[in-house]
C-alpha cells in the first residue's frame, strides 16, 4: 500500500474521450490520473495563460494601453484554451485549437509591430497581408498534417517580431531618449534589453525541456513509476514547456506594451514594474501607482 506521499497512478489507461485522433501524443501517459483528462498535468499548467492574460487585460483597461494589446492578451488567453482542450482530450480537431492560436496570437504582436509608426492605410494593409500569411499556414497545416511545419512557421514568426522589436528599440526609441531623457535613456534601454533577453531565455529553457522530455521519454516514464504522485509531476517536461514558453510569450507581449509607450514618449508617465524573470512578472503602469505601491512598501517595513 502506498504511503500519503506516494500515490500510484491509474492502473486502467483509458477515459472518457476514448482513442486518440490526434497527429502529437507527448511524454505524460494518457488518463494515468484521471479518467476525465488525457494528460493531466499538461492541461492544469495551461491555467497560467489564462492568469496572466486575464491579468494583462485588465491593466489595459485601466491603465488604458493600446486596444492591440488587450486583443493580444485574449489571444494568449484563447492559446490556453486551446491547449487545455487539446491535452485533455487528445483529439485533431483540439490539436488544430491549440496549435493554430499560436499563429494568429503571434500575428497579432506581428502587427502591433510591423504597423507602429505607419499610416492607417498601411497599418491595415500589414494586417491584411498578416491574415493572410495566418490563413496561409492554416490551409497547408490542415492539408499536410505535418507538425514540423507549424512549429517553424510560429518560430519564424516570433523570430520576425523580436528582431524587428530589437531594431526599433536600437535605431528608433535609443536615439529618441537620447534627446528626450538623456539621463535616464542608457537605464531604460538596459532595462527593457533585460526584459527581451529574458523573455528569449524563458523560451530557449522551456524549448530544452520540451526535447529532453521527447529524446528521455521511456526513462523520465520509469522514474515516475518508481516516484508515484505527486513528485512524479516535477519530470512531466512538456508541462514545464507551457510554464517557460507562457512565461516567455508574456514577457513579449509585455516587453512590446512598453516599447510602444516608449516609442509613444510616455516614458515620464508610465514605468516598467519587474525586477527580474525569477521574482516578478512585468507590468506597464503609471508612475504614479508605482510610487504610490513603492511608498507603502516602505511604510510596511518601517512598521
Amino acid at each position: 500500500m502506498a504511503s500519503f506521499l506516494q500515490i500510484p497512478y491509474r492502473e486502467a489507461r483509458h477515459g472518457i474521450w476514448g482513442e486518440q485522433t490526434s497527429t502529437l501524443n507527448w511524454c505524460e501517459e494518457d488518463y494515468n490520473i484521471t479518467y476525465y483528462c488525457a494528460e493531466f498535468v499538461n492541461s492544469i499548467t495551461n491555467l497560467m495563460f489564462i492568469w496572466l492574460g486575464i491579468r494583462g487585460i485588465r491593466d489595459c483597461i485601466r491603465f488604458r494601453h493600446r486596444p492591440v494589446f488587450v486583443i493580444a492578451c485574449i489571444g494568449y488567453i484563447v492559446v490556453g484554451l486551446g491547449s487545455i482542450a487539446f491535452h485533455t482530450t487528445l483529439k485533431y480537431s483540439m490539436q488544430l485549437a491549440d496549435e493554430l492560436p499560436m499563429i494568429y496570437a503571434t500575428c497579432i504582436i506581428g502587427h502591433a509591430t510591423f504597423s507602429y509608426g505607419k499610416s492607417p492605410a498601411t497599418s491595415r494593409l500589414i494586417g491584411f497581408g498578416l491574415f493572410c500569411l495566418g490563413l496561409l499556414i492554416t490551409v497547408v497545416y490542415h492539408v499536410t498534417k505535418e507538425p514540423v511545419f507549424h512549429q517553424v512557421s510560429f518560430a519564424c514568426l516570433t523570430i520576425a517580431v523580436v528582431f524587428r522589436s530589437m531594431y526599433d528599440m536600437e535605431k528608433t526609441l535609443r536615439p529618441a531618449l537620447k534627446i528626450r531623457s538623456p539621463g535616464r535613456a542608457d537605464a531604460i534601454m538596459l532595462q527593457m534589453w533585460k526584459m527581451c533577453l529574458s523573455g528569449i531565455a524563458l523560451f530557449l529553457v522551456g524549448f530544452l525541456i520540451w526535447n529532453m522530455d521527447n529524446f528521455f521519454c521511456l526513462y523520465l516514464r520509469s522514474w515516475r513509476d518508481i516516484l508515484l504522485l505527486p513528485w512524479a509531476v516535477v519530470l512531466e517536461g512538456h508541462a514545464w514547456w507551457h510554464i517557460f514558453t507562457g512565461l516567455g510569450s508574456y514577457y513579449f507581449i509585455m516587453w512590446r506594451m512598453w516599447l510602444h509607450t516608449c516609442l509613444d514618449g510616455k516614458e515620464d508617465e508610465f514605468a516598467l514594474q519587474w525586477t527580474n524573470a525569477l521574482t516578478s512578472i512585468p507590468r506597464v503602469v503609471p508612475v504614479s501607482d508605482l510610487e504610490r505601491a513603492n511608498g507603502s512598501s516602505k511604510r510596511r517595513r518601517l512598521d
